[in-house]
């Protein structure tokens, strides 16, 4: 049984306080929640909120003109833990909120949250600011997502990459024609002006390494298809998953990898195919002109503007617009992460993380995600082990297979307990000890000659060595008995 605790503070503002408070603040409270995920697993969600009221730099803080400005002078007053929230209860007629917008998430672990009148409907709001900022239901189904039956699950719910302790990420540029064209693209400097501060932060959930490669006469393995009207090359929704195959065949970045790989590629449509669009479901053409793969990665195709006159020389220079192409691979990387937006509701105010891609309260919900990820992922591993042990007999375990199962227990079993204190940080490590023992153990060298090696197979070994001496031998002991019996047989002579 996991339980899930997020420590909450709630600071009332001057003027925001509801009238049927229970007791005089500071007090505590709390609030549980059930998710159900199968019929034998449930993880429990506990809310410890911590009521107060504001100190005087505080006051003076909310005292900004815009909520973005007291956002970042409340920030320089917090001292918040992983998995914290903080939530600032502001006025029903406060002008820090823009007009419907009820609540404002910022860029770190707090939130300006509009007073709702009573306490009840106070809490309801806060319950749902705090699950925006931590976990829902959907997220914490979609990391359990082997254990969820299928009809339960979104459509996005297998779209997250499986939580790993790295993962490779690879930025390709294919250049199906370089007769026409010479493509030049300044991926080191985007790396690390675009990914490298996303990279950072997120370095606390994993290890990163970053890899580019340029393929020639790379092609997309799908003919698209030209329509007449616009002039241009379509490539429709349903074709999509076609490309994929052919064009990864080329890529050859997962052969050798330990990791999960995430694939970024731009292709640059040959001439004969110029220009190239992607259709949705409903034939419109895609704004960005890119599509993502679940678990894999993403391609966008970069249309070249043709020359105006047919007598220009060929090759064509072609310097990529790195900015539009890595805000592309960004959101994809976001996507493939589980970081998308697109469930907040309309009063919900989220501000934009800027340079470093996600903010500090995303980066907990990803750590949630993938702490109970790693302790399911654990307890799969550490069962199939037992059961595999138990079904062959003579199998012998070593005593640093023995430690590495007890080291995965043990770390598990301080995962769960330090999610159920609230310390997101230490139960994270712990559930990533937690795996990399219990694969030690299950993976380890001295067990897997001896995994994939039945009783049939022995039988086979050695039969041929020991048939050939067998047969006389037992021809011979044949022979005695039939001696023995005659023998037994004959009458015995009287003198």
């Amino acid at each position: 049984q996991v339980q899930l605790v997020v420590p909450m503070t709630v600071v009332f503002g001057p003027g925001s306080v509801p009238g049927d408070l229970p007791k005089p603040l500071p007090f505590r409270d709390v609030q549980e929640m059930e998710i159900s995920v199968n019929l034998r697993t449930s993880v429990k969600s506990r809310y410890e909120m911590r009521y107060r009221s504001t100190t005087g730099q505080e006051e003076a803080a909310l005292a900004a003109a815009t909520a973005r400005e007291a956002d970042a002078a409340l920030h320089q007053l917090q001292d918040t833990t992983l998995g914290s929230l903080i939530m600032y209860v502001v006025p029903e007629t406060s002008s820090l909120l823009p007009q419907g917008i009820n609540v404002y998430v910022g860029k770190h672990r707090s939130a300006l949250v509009r007073a709702g009148g009573s306490l009840a409907a106070l809490q309801a709001r806060l319950r749902e600011v705090a699950q925006v900022m931590s976990f829902t239901a959907s997220s914490i189904a979609a990391a359990l997502s082997d254990r969820v039956p299928d009809g339960q699950l979104g459509p996005d719910a297998r779209r997250n990459l499986k939580s790993s302790l790295g993962y490779e990420i690879t930025f390709s540029l294919l250049n199906p024609d370089p007769k026409s064209h010479t493509v030049d693209w300044d991926i080191e400097g985007a790396v690390n002006r675009y990914v490298k501060p996303v990279l950072d932060k997120l370095s606390l959930v994993a290890n990163f390494s970053v890899d580019s490669q340029i393929l020639y006469y790379a092609v997309l393995g799908v003919t698209p298809r030209y329509d007449k009207e616009s002039s241009s090359f379509l490539l429709s929704a349903h074709s999509l998953p076609h490309v994929i195959n052919p064009v990864e065949a080329r890529l050859g970045s997962s052969a050798a990898s330990l990791y999960p790989v995430l694939n970024f590629l731009l292709y640059v449509p040959e001439r004969s195919h110029s220009p190239l669009y992607i259709q949705d479901k409903d034939g419109a053409p895609v704004g960005t002109n890119a599509f993502h793969s679940p678990r894999w990665g993403g391609i966008m195709i970069y249309n070249v503007e043709t020359p105006a006159s047919p007598q220009a020389s060929l090759p064509l220079h072609v310097d990529v617009d790195m900015p539009r192409v890595m805000e592309v691979f960004l959101a994809q990387l976001r996507l493939l992460f589980g970081l998308s937006r697109e469930e907040v509701p309309p009063e919900f105010l989220l501000e934009s993380p800027g340079n470093e891609g996600l903010a500090d309260w995303e980066l907990d919900h990803l750590l949630w995600a993938h702490t109970v990820e790693n302790i399911a992922t654990v307890s799969t591993t550490l069962t199939s082990l037992a059961q595999l042990l138990d079904k062959i007999g003579n199998i012998v375990i070593k005593d640093d297979v023995a430690s590495e199962v007890y080291r995965a227990v043990a770390s598990v079993q301080s995962a769960v307990t330090k999610l159920s204190l609230g310390h997101l940080h230490a139960a994270f490590q712990a559930s990533k000890e937690a795996v990399t023992s219990s694969e030690r153990a299950f993976f380890d060298p001295s067990l897997l000659h001896l995994l994939y090696f039945p009783d049939d197979q022995k039988f086979a070994i050695y039969i041929p060595l020991f048939l050939p001496m067998a047969v006389p031998i037992l021809l011979s002991l044949a022979k005695i008995v039939r001696e023995t019996r005659l023998r037994k047989k004959e009458p015995t002579k009287m003198d």
